[in-house]
């Protein structure tokens, strides 16, 4: 993972456990959600992300997509090894895992390795 991507990973989970904590489970949901683009094509960041989508359907009372978060976890750790994932897709459980979405141009700029300026920071 690139620097830029990386502190930007790292930020929105952050900002997702930060609001969990607070109550705020949409909003740090959210947070998880542009963590896991950023983060699936890594094993450990794809799994972490899911493992806290997971915990957030445990405190949302939502069984199947516990199990839905579950199954993530360990497919998604093998599709991130043999870099095979669903590029754009979100992680929640209201989405097909295997489902292809666009990503944001922000998310792809910080995926690039380009800062919110739009510097590349790899020269």
């Amino acid at each position: 993972m690139n620097p830029v991507q990386r502190q930007a990973f790292n930020s929105e989970m952050a900002q997702a456990l930060a609001l969990i904590e607070a109550g705020d489970i949409d909003g740090g949901f959210a947070h998880l959600e542009r963590a896991h683009v950023l983060g699936q094509a890594y094993v450990v960041p794809h799994a972490q992300t899911h493992w806290h989508m997971l915990r957030v359907e445990v405190k949302r009372r939502r069984p199947v997509a516990v199990i839905g978060q579950a199954v993530r976890i360990v497919f998604g750790a093998l599709g991130s090894a043999v870099g095979v994932v669903p590029t754009g897709n979100t992680g929640g459980s209201n989405v097909n895992m295997f489902r292809r979405m666009p990503i944001d141009p922000q998310l792809q700029k910080l995926i690039e390795g380009k800062s919110d300026a739009g510097d590349d920071s790899t020269r």
